[in-house]
């Protein structure tokens, strides 16, 4: 049986999740859909073990969601500054 406190963590991670979907590259990926059907799969789980591996698989897709955000702003930034800048000015 889920304790309280699991509970509370998967809600939060839930919502952690959905906020970051916001801002998903990909639109047609539907991420939204993804997470809750995830979420509503894993709902009538009552094994501790089984709870916590599905938290832990759910920690692990809002690592790799927040690197490919990283990825993203860095290819952008590398984008606004052209190779030349980088190098030494001629004097």
């Amino acid at each position: 049986m889920a304790t309280r406190e699991t509970r509370l963590r998967a809600i939060s991670l839930y919502k952690e999740l959905h906020r970051l979907g916001r801002e998903y590259p990909d639109p047609a990926y539907n991420f939204h859909k993804k997470l809750r059907g995830l979420f509503e799969k894993n709902r009538n789980l009552s094994d501790p073990q089984e709870i916590e591996k599905a938290i832990k698989l759910g920690e692990y897709i809002r690592n790799e969601t927040l690197a490919l955000y990283s990825l993203r702003k860095y290819r952008y930034l590398k984008r606004m500054y052209p190779q030349d800048s980088l190098s030494d000015p001629p004097l």
